[in-house]
């Protein structure tokens, strides 16, 4: 990222409540994904909001998916019918506005998968890098767009 961390008639306050606002929204979505609140994570994104992932189970590349109810039914899938416990964790957050209502983020990640053994996998799995996204403020709140 390039950009300077936020556009130039963006006040000291305006960036720090939007910083705040999108380390909140992070920081739900990690909870929720672990918890398996559906329709709490939904909420979180746009409803044009497309994903990639990297962790289809048989895909040799990342998958897009491109609408939250499309990335939701995939995502739910993929945490009932396969995992069976995670926990996602997510810091150091780079975050830059492009304007008052668009920013992009990086955020190092690391998560834990722990299974029963009853799948036929191992029974945990470390997994660490990096998430890459977009947000805007819609309608007074701020959303995953990617």
């Amino acid at each position: 990222m390039t950009t300077p961390a936020r556009p130039a008639d963006m006040s000291d306050l305006e960036w720090l409540v939007a910083m705040e606002e999108i380390r909140q929204l992070k920081a739900r979505r990690d909870r929720y994904v672990d918890a398996h609140d559906w329709d709490a994570l939904q909420a979180l994104h746009a409803p044009d909001h497309i994903s990639y992932h990297s962790a289809v189970p048989g895909a040799d590349e990342p998958v897009a998916w491109t609408t939250s109810d499309e990335m939701i039914r995939n995502v739910k899938y993929i945490m009932t019918e396969i995992d069976d416990v995670t926990i996602h964790h997510s810091y150091d957050p780079e975050i830059h506005f492009d304007s008052k209502t668009n920013a992009r983020g990086v955020w190092a990640m690391c998560s834990a998968k722990v299974s029963d053994g009853t799948k036929n996998r191992a029974e945990w799995q470390i997994t660490h890098g990096y998430y890459y996204e977009t947000y805007e403020k819609r309608e007074g709140r701020w959303l995953f767009t990617t």
